[in-house]
């Protein structure tokens, strides 16, 4: 018998459990990807005993722009870090990534059903037609206002795993003259952006942010597109290799496309920015590296961006099934008939 179908917070339930579960599988790729791209190294990546400027121990291993991911998590491993500096964050980022996926399917509903309500001609069947373009669209508008509310725990995720740089401003000492130990908990990096950038501070990258909402519109439309190919090709059934194999392939493209504006968003957020926009972290980017320099560390992001999205793509079915196992909508209505 046919399922009783998901309502709009049940297929957001699933969407957030569905990214929960693919970061967190992924999250120590995320943590190296996220330092190199921060810029803080160079071609060699800092050891255990690195020091800043002010010869005070750093906080985490500093990754090198040129540092292949698993080089990268050796690197952190062998540093006084330890393998649970791979985890820097994670608290925040599962959080920011639930928040995120949940908001994203809520307003995509919101949006689409006012659309079809308020704006979609009905077709002859008397049923609004959605075409591609306009899909797209509302899923862009859905991913910008997601970006607004949870922006400020994406912003404390990636200070965490960023850490203190050598650029970072000398630390405070307390009254003994001894160098304060800097709080990198959630609430203590929290009061630390409200202390020094004030409450605007947790929306630092927003602008990137926003227009990086296509990636995900060119993720799901390009797998459309092809899992439509492949349907047609093969014997009409999607399984989930062939899901698995096409949301990489559709997500390499995303992050192709969006890369340079993912590598400003990240350098805005960074503790220390002499930046002013995405455009002037594009523009000095180009005058000191090249255009290539946009590109630093997207071996790294299409690496963990493909293995999330196609983990997603894969899990997929199970997530819807542990969704209605959590809203008690595991056993199809079956209808009585009295004789």
């Amino acid at each position: 018998m046919a399922q009783q179908p998901l309502t709009p917070f049940g297929n957001a339930l699933a969407g957030a459990l569905g990214g929960v579960f693919s970061n967190a599988v992924v999250y120590p790729l995320d943590t190296v990807k996220t330092r190199i791209q921060a810029g803080q190294g160079n071609k060699a990546a800092a050891t255990s005993d690195s020091k800043d400027s002010t010869g005070n121990e750093k906080s985490v291993a500093t990754i090198g722009k040129h540092v292949g991911l698993i080089q990268g998590m050796v690197q952190i491993i062998k540093s006084k870090e330890g393998p649970m500096g791979l985890y820097k964050g994670f608290g925040a980022s599962m959080v920011n990534t639930f928040s995120t996926q949940f908001a994203y399917f809520y307003w995509y509903t919101v949006v689409r059903t006012l659309y079809i309500n308020k704006l979609s001609k009905p077709s002859t069947k008397g049923v609004a037609g959605l075409n591609t373009a306009t899909e797209l669209a509302l899923g862009a508008i859905a991913g910008a206002l997601a970006q607004i509310f949870t922006i400020p725990v994406s912003v404390i995720a990636t200070r965490q795993q960023i850490g203190t740089s050598a650029s970072s401003p000398p630390p405070t000492k307390d009254e003994q003259g001894k160098a304060k130990v800097v709080d990198e908990s959630f609430l203590g990096v929290a009061r630390d952006i409200l202390k020094e950038d004030g409450i605007t501070g947790f929306w630092r990258g927003l602008k990137p942010s926003l227009v990086l909402t296509v990636n995900p519109a060119i993720t799901y439309g390009v797998f459309e597109r092809i899992k439509t190919i492949i349907l047609a090709a093969s014997d009409g059934k999607m399984t989930p290799w062939k899901s698995f194999l096409v949301g990489a392939l559709s997500k390499t493209l995303a992050t192709v496309v969006t890369f340079p504006y993912i590598l400003s968003k990240i350098r805005l957020q960074a503790k220390t920015t002499n930046h002013n926009g995405a455009i002037d972290v594009l523009r000095k980017i180009a005058k000191d590296e090249g255009i290539k320099g946009w590109y630093q560390g997207m071996q790294a992001q299409i690496t963990k961006a493909v293995l999330a999205q196609a983990l997603l793509f894969f899990f997929r079915d199970y997530f819807e099934i542990w969704t209605r196992q959590l809203l008690g909508l595991g056993k199809p209505k079956v209808a009585i008939t009295r004789k």
